[in-house]
C-alpha cells in the first residue's frame, strides 16, 4: 500500500499540529513515502527494489555515524534527527516492513501480521513520541496499540485493493477457521462466512484501539486533539465496515466532511 492510501483516512501533519513540528514530522513523512514507492510503485525487478532499499539504509548508517548523507531526503533527515534527537531504530524497522512487502504476500496467522504491524506501523508512533519529547514507556505501549490497530485497519477497508496487487493480510488460519476463502476476495463476494470473519477482525482492531485511547489524554495541547482524532477516526472507519455489513468490496469506507465533524466531537479528551 503506497503511503497516500496508508494514511489517507486519518490526519497527518494536519493544521493540529504545532508550527514547530510541521517540518521534522514532514522529512518523516517524506523518507516513509519514498521508502513505500520503492516497494510498491512501478514495474521495477524485486532485486532493484530491495536493493534501493539497501541504499537507503546505507544512508540511515551514514546518520548514525555522523556523516553526511548522500541524497537530498537523507540531509533533510538527518538535520531533523540531530535537532530533535531522534532514534535510528524505528527507521531501520520500517525499511524492514517495505522489504517484506516485496517478498511476502501471506500471513499465517495474526502472531505474523502483528510482527509486521511492529515494522509498519508501531515506528511512526513511536519516532512521533520521541519528538514530542513524551516516549515513556507507558505512552510507547499505548502509542504502538493505536498503530497497530491503524494498520489492521487500512488492511481490512483495503482488502480488494491489497488483492489486485498480489497481497493477503487477513491471517490464513482466521480464513480457514471461518470457511472464507481468497476466492471470495478475487469474486468480491460477501456471505455470512466473510461477514463472520470481519466481524471478528474488526472487534479485534477496535479492542486495540480502545487499549491505546488514554494516550489521547495523557497528551495535551494541539498534539493530544490530533491524537484523539486519529483515534476517533480509526474508529469511525470501524463503524462504517459494520455499517457496510463487512461487504469493503462494495462499499470502501472512507472520512466524510460530517465524519469530521463527528469525531471532532468525539475528541474531547477521555
Amino acid at each position: 500500500m503506497s503511503s497516500v492510501d496508508h494514511y489517507e483516512n486519518f490526519p497527518v501533519a494536519s493544521i493540529l499540529l504545532p508550527r514547530r513540528l510541521r517540518q521534522p514530522v514532514a522529512a518523516i513523512y517524506h523518507f516513509a513515502r519514498a521508502a513505500d514507492d520503492i516497494a510498491d510503485e512501478g514495474d521495477l525487478p524485486d532485486a532493484e527494489r530491495l536493493q534501493r532499499l539497501d541504499d537507503f539504509r546505507d544512508e540511515l548508517i551514514h546518520i548514525a555515524n555522523g556523516e553526511t548523507p548522500l541524497t537530498p531526503l537523507f540531509r533533510n533527515l538527518a538535520a531533523e534527527v540531530g535537532r530533535h534527537g531522534l532514534p535510528l531504530q524505528p527507521f531501520h524497522d520500517l525499511l524492514d516492513a517495505f522489504s517484506k512487502d516485496v517478498v511476502k504476500k501471506r500471513y499465517a496467522d495474526f502472531d505474523e501480521v502483528q510482527d509486521y504491524c511492529r515494522r509498519s506501523a508501531n515506528p511512526v508512533g513511536r519516532i512521533l513520541l520521541h519528538l514530542y519529547g513524551e516516549a515513556d514507556e507507558v505512552n510507547l505501549r499505548y502509542s504502538d496499540a493505536i498503530c497497530t490497530s491503524l494498520q489492521l485497519i487500512n488492511f481490512w477497508q483495503d482488502v480488494a485493493k491489497d488483492w489486485r496487487i498480489g497481497r493477503v493480510y487477513l491471517p490464513q488460519d482466521d480464513l480457514a477457521r471461518f470457511g472464507a476463502s481468497e476466492a471470495q476476495i478475487a469474486e468480491g463476494r460477501c456471505d455470512d462466512n466473510w461477514r463472520a470473519l470481519m466481524q471478528f477482525e474488526v472487534l479485534r482492531a477496535r479492542e486495540m484501539m480502545l487499549q491505546g485511547a488514554p494516550l489521547g489524554s495523557i497528551l495535551t495541547g494541539r498534539i493530544g486533539l490530533e491524537m484523539r482524532m486519529i483515534i476517533a477516526g480509526g474508529l469511525r472507519i470501524l463503524d462504517k465496515l459494520e455499517a457496510a455489513d463487512y461487504d469493503m468490496f462494495k462499499q470502501r469506507p472512507v472520512l466524510k466532511p460530517f465524519d469530521w465533524v463527528i469525531m471532532l466531537a468525539k475528541s474531547a479528551p477521555f
